[in-house]
């Protein structure tokens, strides 16, 4: 079996959350933006990927054709580890975290999801998983920056089953208002996207030591320095979750090595993919940390964590971003049931694309 054709789709989807629209890279997300990858083979089997993603998706997207795709063309997709090593050898020098890293993510989910349609086995059968139809969820909300929006919408989602809840806020006031909100018997954590030096994310977290949170996400600046997360950790006395921006298997060594995290959370669209993304997991579990992948996305790489969590023997929680998009190239399957998400039990990612929606959405 041969790569026939590789190419990157980026979709730009309307979306709403019901609050101010939030930022990256200081300008507001009017859409959501994704970086479908397809490879096709001779034998007439199509995998799909998703790589990194929002505003980053146009950087990305180069990243892919100018320097993955035309080295994956014509190689065997059955050998994802010689084709993936060989790739990450080539092109290291591009940046191993970062907008390259980024792309071979995408060619790697997509060469597992051909992988287990070959073996007529859904992706998490294939890494070892019991049968399991759907794997816990959590509601990750984005900012909404006052305590009235955080009210309406962390009971929204409590009223839809989340028993897992997610704020992206940094107020005090805010996080107060959605512990009122949902009780004490709802899981609560704290998204805070890197605002803080060592001694404010401190202050901060024991602020926030009331609430009960089961973990304080990226409290510090920048998101790699781990002596600063492992003194938050230490004497902020709340829990410790980061690893969105680590992007290699040695980044995420380092920070469990410093006692930084409670929780790691790689991004399988980041990452590297599915193949790294495992060895992420094997360390964190061997060096008794927990697991909470990072996957606020609507494509293959939702649906890729999704099945990595359901072949743990104690699936972590999925996450998904709180908001609703105009049209999904995936359709439902990217919705949760009851605060849970499916687990696809077709072959492969187990996906059915609809590529009318994603030429609708295609940016160029």
């Amino acid at each position: 079996m041969k790569i026939t054709k590789v190419e990157s789709i980026h979709i730009s989807v309307p979306y709403d959350h019901g609050g101010p629209l939030p930022k990256a890279d200081a300008m507001p997300w009017r859409n959501m933006d994704s970086l479908f990858i397809k490879v096709e083979t001779d034998d007439g089997i199509t995998g799909w990927g998703e790589a990194f993603g929002f505003g980053c998706c146009g950087i990305t997207k180069v990243a892919f054709d100018t320097g993955v795709a035309p080295l994956a063309a014509g190689r065997d997709p059955s050998d994802i580890a010689g084709l993936m090593t060989d790739l990450r050898r080539k092109l290291h020098n591009y940046g191993i975290n970062g907008p390259m890293s980024f792309a071979l993510s995408g060619l790697d989910i997509a060469l597992w999801d051909i992988a287990g349609q070959v073996m007529g086995l859904p992706l998490y059968r294939l890494l070892g998983g019991d049968p399991i139809d759907v794997v816990p969820g959590y509601a990750s909300l984005l900012r909404y920056r006052t305590p009235k929006l955080v009210t309406e919408f962390c009971e929204d989602a409590a009223s839809r089953g989340h028993m897992r809840i997610k704020l992206h806020e940094i107020g005090v006031d805010e996080v107060a208002a959605a512990r009122e909100a949902v009780g004490p018997h709802i899981a609560l954590m704290v998204d805070t996207n890197c605002p803080w030096t060592a001694d404010e994310a401190i202050a901060m977290a024991r602020q926030f030591e009331p609430f009960e949170l089961t973990w304080l996400e990226e409290p510090v600046w920048p998101p790699d320095d781990a002596e600063a997360l492992a003194r938050v950790r230490d004497e902020g006395r709340v829990p410790i979750a980061a690893g969105e921006n680590a992007g290699t298997l040695g980044d995420f060594a380092h920070l469990i090595d410093a006692g930084a995290v409670d929780f790691v959370q790689p991004s399988v669209i980041k990452v590297g993919g599915i193949s790294e993304m495992i060895k992420v997991l094997v360390l964190a579990a061997a060096r008794g940390v927990h697991a909470a992948p990072h996957s606020p996305y609507f494509g293959p790489g939702l649906i890729a964590t999704t099945h990595i969590c359901a072949s743990l023997p104690a699936p972590p929680a999925v996450e998904r971003f709180y908001c609703d998009l105009e049209a999904s190239p995936l359709g439902d399957m990217i919705e949760p049931e009851e605060g849970h998400m499916r687990v696809p039990q077709g072959p492969g990612l187990g996906l059915v694309v609809d590529e009318a929606i994603l030429a609708k959405y295609r940016v160029g």
